[in-house]
């Protein structure tokens, strides 16, 4: 890094196989932009942008950085809704953009042949670099500030030392020590993964691009044309000189990939070549660049470039530490140019604070695991680039490669009965279940769409009956050892409860931000089970390895994610259903208990507690028996009147509860009093990121969550839209819903304390219509167990 963009570590050696930009980047097509559809990596983006900026000045290496622009084509009314719902998310962060009108657009791009545009999200100052040249201002800079760039040096073995440092063997059997390892190593990433002995599900994709000999009307034009991506076309374009560079995603089944790289290697002395041209399959594409960018069908096609750039499933890179000790990457980046600058930073300021520095887990390498085989990675990457320009609905799926592995003990039993199943961290979880003798119809929206009306129903089943959900996906951790009591001491909040009680505690970063929220049950003295959500499974697991290596504690942490299926039973006659269930008294199980039952003859360890904030129970059990426990609790619960419900209708159940999600309301963002959690914090035992936490509760919160109603007939909030005053971004909301038990419109939101008031009125941003909300008092509802508190108090109050 370069002047203000150098982090100051002095000691990095960087290991070039054959030379700076070889593999990908040398054949790129070099787009960068601040646009994304996720949050956060807006922040790389942003990052990245600015540096390209400077990097020619500060070095004085020539980049070729071309500021023109970019536009995103609608043509659908659909997509103008996805512009519109990505202009909601944008107002609270640092990227520009804004929405244009067809002459607008037409004023900007006067080749266009303008049929069916709608509209259009335009990006300014986005543009294109050159990969070759920005490559080598990097690397003077890196070389300026110290950094030793060795090109022609290949690595051929990787051995993890007893003091979590490694050994690194050359090609010509020298070998060296290194504190840390980046694994950035392109398309030979799998490769270097499997020297360490990991399995990067890392897969190349034939990438093809098309490059015009001079066309008179783009010579004619008075300024550069901005970058265009026709989405329903499937492809973009930019000005080169007086001619186009147009590169299509074609249809996943007519793509290329090499999945000989994938479970043979790289071939060998493959680096700056490129695979042979093949028109045939980007065809389509190309006739529809001919309708939308007539003088592109009179030009001649001067080159073809057909190249590898590696994917990961789910197209977004990899970025940051691994489960192994001072093992990181920075791999699968299928738009790396424009990724490059704000990942060295993030990873530099990661591996220099201990900790990342903002919420990223979006790249987070943690998110894959086992399940994630190589028949699974190609599928995914298929799927993956043929729909790099499909629509981006909120609460998406995509079903190439499911289900995986991971699969509850009871899905067949949950297919039968009409789920509609959306995937967690490789697993199959019911999002919700459609009517009774009917199939489940996925229908995405922007708005309210077909499984509103079931959600509610599922939401009634729990509120007045009894519900029964599927919570395998859960992680699972069983902590045991010499210090494993000392490692949740120092690793979390709050106080360790006794045997047989469960508690709701918290990691903190060192910088007291909020790294994970696990549900903690003391089984005996020196064993506990950790649960924590299915996406933190590898995330929690690394964190809580990395505090007991850093403290130098002996512990074991065994992942039973996979071994114990979990399923709950909440509402107001859970109680009977679970008595029908075992010969042990259930009359008497206190709120954050814990009893080993015997479950319709299945060994289970039951949890009092439900994230619904009704009376419920975890019923933690061997997976193979799933099935059989589900199958019990349908049978007795009949008469009941119990009911499936799914992740859909719980999330619902807890926003009304004001419960927080990680992810959402708590990450490493956000510090633990921003998020609320105040009652888990105990003072009087230290732990990591305490003294930081309070530090920034003295000095006065920035933000504060709050619970808003929205005034929105049709359109739910989902988390990031922005929250206005008076035409000031404020803040922004972070979960939200129809909450069906109190016929209103809700968001959890972050909003400054003079606006975090009862009774506060705002707008937030739907679909960018800004809508009217006010700041509710608090949840809307109270918890189970805080109503049985209250008819106490009211009860003693009339006796008293």
């Amino acid at each position: 890094m370069v002047g203000r963009h150098h982090s100051g570590q002095k000691d990095v050696l960087l290991l070039e196989k054959t030379e700076l930009t070889a593999g990908s980047t040398w054949h790129a097509a070099g787009l960068i932009t601040f646009y994304h559809p996720g949050v956060n990596i807006k922040h790389i983006h942003h990052y990245s942008m600015n540096l390209y900026a400077q990097i020619e000045k500060e070095t004085g290496q020539q980049v070729g950085f071309h500021r023109c622009g970019s536009l995103r084509l609608a043509t659908k009314d659909e997509r103008m809704d996805e512009f519109r719902f990505q202009m909601s998310r944008a107002g609270h962060l640092r990227n520009p953009q804004k929405m244009v009108t067809p002459d607008e657009i037409y004023e900007m791009c006067p080749i266009l042949n303008m049929d069916q545009v709608r509209g259009g999200l335009y990006n300014p100052y986005d543009g294109h670099i050159d990969p070759y040249s920005v490559t080598q201002a990097l690397a003077a800079g890196a070389r300026h500030y110290g950094a030793v760039l060795r090109p022609h040096t290949e690595v051929t073995g990787l051995r993890l030392r007893e003091d979590g440092r490694w050994t690194v063997t050359l090609g010509h059997g020298a070998q060296l020590t290194a504190s840390r390892l980046v694994n950035a190593a392109g398309f030979w990433a799998k490769e270097v993964g499997k020297m360490a002995g990991e399995d990067l599900p890392l897969v190349p994709i034939h990438h093809q691009y098309v490059v015009t000999s001079a066309i008179p009307e783009v010579r004619a034009l008075k300024r550069e044309l901005p970058v265009l991506r026709d989405l329903e076309g499937s492809y973009y374009c930019r000005q080169e000189r007086d001619g186009l560079l147009i590169g299509p995603y074609e249809h996943q089944d007519s793509m290329n990939l090499s999945e000989d790289w994938v479970l043979q290697g790289v071939r060998k002395g493959f680096g700056r070549e490129l695979f042979a041209p093949d028109l045939d399959r980007i065809e389509t594409n190309l006739e529809m660049a001919m309708e939308r960018i007539p003088c592109f069908g009179q030009a001649s096609i001067q080159s073809v470039v057909n190249g590898p750039i590696t994917y990961s499933p789910d197209v977004l890179p990899m970025v940051g530490p691994t489960l192994l000790p001072n093992m990181w990457v920075a791999v699968g980046f299928g738009y790396g140019i424009v990724h490059g600058g704000g990942v060295g930073k993030f990873l530099a300021d990661w591996m220099q604070r201990g900790e990342p520095p903002y919420h990223l887990v979006e790249l987070d390498p943690a998110r894959y695991g086992s399940w994630t085989t190589d028949q699974y990675s190609v599928a995914k990457c298929r799927e993956s680039y043929g729909m790099n320009t499909a629509l981006g609905y909120p609460r998406e799926e995509r079903f190439a490669g499911r289900p995986t592995s991971r699969v509850s003990g009871a899905h067949e039993q949950l297919v039968r009965r009409g789920a509609s199943m959306e995937q967690h961290n490789g697993w199959e979880q019911p999002a919700w279940f459609a009517a009774a003798g009917t199939r489940p119809a996925y229908l995405p929206s922007f708005r309210r769409t077909n499984w509103h009306r079931r959600v509610a129903d599922e939401c009634a089943t729990v509120m007045e009956r009894v519900g029964v959900i599927d919570l395998t996906p859960f992680a699972k951790f069983y902590l045991s050892g010499r210090h494993g009591r000392a490692l949740l001491e120092h690793a979390t909040a709050n106080t360790i409860p006794p045997v047989g009680r469960t508690c709701i505690t918290h990691c903190l970063t060192p910088a007291g931000r909020v790294m994970a929220e696990l549900t903690l049950t003391t089984l005996d003295d020196h064993r506990f089970l950790i649960v924590t959500g299915a996406g933190s499974e590898l995330h929690d697991l690394r964190w809580l390895q990395y505090v007991a290596r850093e403290r130098g504690l002996q512990v074991e942490l065994r992942n039973a994610t996979e071994e114990l299926g979990v399923l709950s039973v909440a509402g107001p006659r859970s109680r009977q259903l679970l008595q029908q269930l075992t010969t042990q008294d259930v009359g008497r199980f206190p709120f954050l208990s814990a009893r080993q039952l015997d479950i319709a003859g299945v060994d289970t360890l039951a949890l009092r507690i439900s994230y619904t904030g009704e009376l419920g129970w975890e019923l933690y059990h061997d997976r193979q028996k799933t099935a059989h426990m589900y199958e019990a609790i349908l049978q007795a619960g009949q008469h009941l009147g119990v009911g499936d419900f799914g992740t859909h209708a719980l999330d619902v159940l807890r926003i009304e509860k004001g419960f927080r999600a990680w992810g959402a309301e708590m990450s490493c963002d956000v510090g633990p009093h921003e998020a609320g959690l105040d009652m888990f914090l105990r003072s009087d035992k230290e732990y990591v990121g305490k003294s930081a936490a309070e530090r920034t509760f003295r000095q006065g919160l920035q933000k504060m969550v709050v619970h808003l109603s929205i005034d929105s007939p049709q359109v739910d909030p989902m988390g990031d839209e922005t929250i206005y005053l008076c035409d000031k971004v404020v803040g922004n909301t972070t979960s939200g819903c129809y909450s069906h038990n109190t016929g209103q419109t809700l968001a959890m939101a972050f909003l400054p304390p003079y606006l975090a008031v009862p009774g506060t009125e705002v707008q937030v941003a739907l679909l960018d219509e800004r809508r009217p909300a006010v700041v509710l008092p608090g949840p809307p509802l109270l918890t189970q167990p805080a109503r049985q508190a209250l008819s106490k108090r009211q009860a003693n109050a009339k006796t008293g």
